[in-house]
């Protein structure tokens, strides 16, 4: 009975009506900044409801089992990590050893769950938003992982509850040198796990229409977008919890809130990369700042 109750709070019902008005926040900022009026509060519902009553079409020439499965499995794995990174903000001595890895982990699903179903769909748009997705997380994975190691290092735990509680007795990682520079390659990190621009290039619906969702419809798709919906709120909240901690005011909003509008006003602010310039900026670019932060935080600074 506790465990439904958690997976419903904090899981998925508090993470999907809370991403849906991060998404109706997002894009009402985004309509700001390009003098326009914007959607009302209550569209981002209205957009899964019309796609959960719409029919579901699948292609001949896909791979069916794989094609329906993968949104699925996408938004399967979200609401696990919301009720992870809730739990540990809520009730700290529910959470357990390791599960700052095992919430990393289950945040690679959806672009893996992606990557199989644009690739099972046989649409040959779909296969370059598929090449594309999986060479963005090649990329970005690397210089993510570099970025955690740091808060790792200096508390020496895996449970995120332990990181939260090194940042109440010692002020937020973010604060340190090392804390800073890994936040930032850490924000920058998400903003490709989202896929938002200039790191849209697995959908770039200028380029290939869609690309990775080209196929999918009616519930399939609504899975896709209720997955985005939550990873908007979990993946800020989760990065919190680690680098900006603690979270136990009513400051957290407000940092929750200005971790958002960062997000916004990079995807406003920056055209769309290519694959390999994307590439070459997360392995060139913000992996080496990654290891200078884990060297810095090796000495302490």
């Amino acid at each position: 009975m506790i465990v439904f109750y958690y997976i419903i709070f904090p899981g998925f019902l508090t993470a999907f009506i809370l991403g849906g008005i991060a998404s109706w926040t997002e894009r009402k900022l985004t309509a700001k900044i390009h003098a326009r009026v914007g959607p009302p509060f209550l569209q981002p519902f209205y957009d899964i409801i019309k796609l959960f009553i719409k029919e579901v079409t699948i292609p001949d020439s896909a791979s069916k089992t794989i094609f329906m499965l993968s949104p699925i499995i996408a938004f399967a794995s979200v609401p696990i990590v919301a009720t992870i990174v809730g739990i540990n903000f809520l009730n700290p001595e529910y959470g357990f050893n390791g599960d700052l890895l095992v919430c990393v982990y289950l945040l690679l699903i959806p672009s893996i769950a992606i990557i199989l179903g644009s690739s099972a769909s046989g649409n040959p748009l779909a296969s370059i938003g598929a090449s594309r997705e999986m060479k963005l997380v090649l990329s970005y994975e690397l210089a993510f992982w570099a970025a955690l190691t740091v808060p790792i290092i200096r508390t020496n735990t895996f449970r995120l509850s332990d990181l939260m509680e090194y940042q109440v007795l010692n002020g937020a990682t973010a604060g340190s040198w090392s804390g800073i520079i890994a936040f930032i390659v850490a924000i920058i990190c998400i903003q490709a796990k989202l896929a938002r621009v200039p790191f849209d290039m697995p959908e770039a619906e200028t380029e290939i229409a869609g690309g990775a969702y080209i196929e999918y419809s009616g519930a399939l798709l609504g899975f896709f977008k209720m997955s985005q919906y939550m990873m908007l709120v979990v993946l800020p909240v989760f990065l919190l919890q680690i680098f900006w901690g603690p979270l136990n005011s009513p400051i957290t909003i407000l940092k929750y809130l200005l971790l958002l509008f960062i997000i916004v006003l990079i995807e406003n602010t920056n055209p769309r990369l290519k694959i390999d310039q994307a590439v070459k900026f997360f392995w060139f670019g913000l992996f080496p700042l990654g290891i200078i932060s884990i060297i810095l935080a090796v000495l302490g600074m």
